[in-house]
């Protein structure tokens, strides 16, 4: 008989205790107004989805997949993403309404994960998504809200990264012929596998001139001068024309102001399968992993039937808690502890502070020795003792 797991949790999953889950709520408030603030209205979609519709759609891998059946035989999903269940949703219930629809959402994601990942198997994601525009200013708008996104979250210091990903594609077509070879080489991009990546390009039967461009791509970061550095050099008219949308895609970020925070990197693979134009990714200094990352997903939609452009980006908001440091502190504790006859004065003395919004627990007593007062104060901010007027 299997020995019962008793305290332990499954690989990937944690508790949130109060201070954590204030953190949380904070910044889920504080980015539902800007999303509402920007013509975003929130919708929701089901924890479980079927996976013949939502799961094979997903840009998850198959074995990433938390899998269960009802009670017809019929395979569920929990979602691992937001965006896919948000095409279904547009292309049936909402298949009359005008495009383009502007969709915010928030949600719990679920994704498998191994025992050395060190990476979580549920989180918690906010996001956007504008379907129905497939213009630069579309684009635009949706950069200039996630580098809003993590202003309001109160990131100090943070870069968003764009790539263009049919520009990626056609980029290693036009130089590599054999399609496992370009398939190996956007596995290392996506893994920033550097190192593989140089080492495959050293190993190819291709010219020195080709060798040189390919690995040049890893260098390609920076702002206008590097698109316009690049355009020479293009060998396709797919390369030239993503080249000219990240160009008029930087004008309209100008408008927006946000340039500063803009870099553009042409070796950027975006982190779902789906994307077909821009992606990004929103890093704060000094932290590995991503806060955000997003990209145009112009082909998703066909997949259930509605075919229309589309744009989004997700934020991470475990990660946001861990780096809001003006977010760390709750409100003000008080604990009003009162005898029986004094529950009047002590629930208008509750009232009061929570005017002040103060975090306020009432709690009658008949008594309270020294030590448990003592106790008490060291977890609230304010313990006020409302005694009786036989304690007068």
């Amino acid at each position: 008989m299997t020995k019962p797991l008793g305290f332990e949790k499954p690989v990937g999953v944690r508790d949130y205790l109060p201070e954590s889950v204030y953190k949380l709520r904070v910044i889920e408030q504080r980015l539902s107004s800007l999303f509402n603030s920007w013509g975003y209205e929130e919708t929701m979609t089901p924890t479980l989805e079927y996976y013949d519709t939502v799961g094979v759609a997903s840009a998850i891998a198959d074995h990433r997949l938390f899998k269960l059946l009802d009670t017809h035989g019929r395979t569920l999903v929990l979602r691992p993403d937001m965006t896919t269940p948000i095409a279904r949703v547009v292309a049936s219930v909402m298949q009359r309404e005008v495009l383009p629809l502007r969709l915010s959402y928030h949600a719990n994601i679920f994704r498998a994960q191994e025992n050395e990942a060190g990476r979580s198997a549920e989180f918690f994601e906010k996001g956007v998504e504008l379907i129905g525009d497939a213009s630069v200013d579309g684009d635009a708008e949706m950069l200039a809200l996630a580098v809003a996104s993590l202003q309001v979250s109160r990131v100090s210091s943070f870069k968003i990264t764009v790539g263009h990903e049919a520009f990626l594609t056609a980029f290693l077509r036009e130089r590599i012929a054999e399609s496992r070879v370009r398939d190996a080489l956007k596995r290392e991009l996506h893994d920033r596998d550097y190192v593989g990546y140089r080492q495959r390009v050293a190993t190819l039967p291709v010219e020195e001139e080709t060798k040189r461009e390919l690995n040049a791509l890893l260098l390609q970061r920076g702002g206008e001068d590097v698109l316009r550095a690049q355009l020479p050099h293009c060998r396709s008219r797919e390369e030239t024309s993503a080249l000219n949308h990240l160009l008029a895609l930087a004008q309209a970020l100008e408008a927006y102001g946000v340039t500063s925070f803009i870099t553009f990197d042409l070796g950027l693979l975006g982190k779902m399968n789906y994307y077909t134009g821009i992606c990004f990714e929103g890093y704060a200094e000094q932290h590995g992993f991503p806060l955000l990352s997003g990209g145009r997903y112009d082909a998703l939609l066909q997949k259930f039937g509605r075919p229309a452009a589309a744009v989004g980006f997700s934020l991470k908001l475990d990660r946001l808690a861990e780096l809001s440091p003006v977010l760390t502190s709750m409100p003000r504790r008080c604990l009003i502890v009162y005898a029986p006859e004094a529950r009047m004065t002590a629930l208008a003395a509750a009232a009061a502070r929570r005017e002040k919004e103060w975090q306020v627990t009432v709690q009658v007593s008949t008594a309270l020795s020294p030590t448990a007062l003592k106790q008490l104060r060291s977890r609230y901010d304010e313990v006020v003792v409302v005694k009786g007027e036989a304690d007068e």
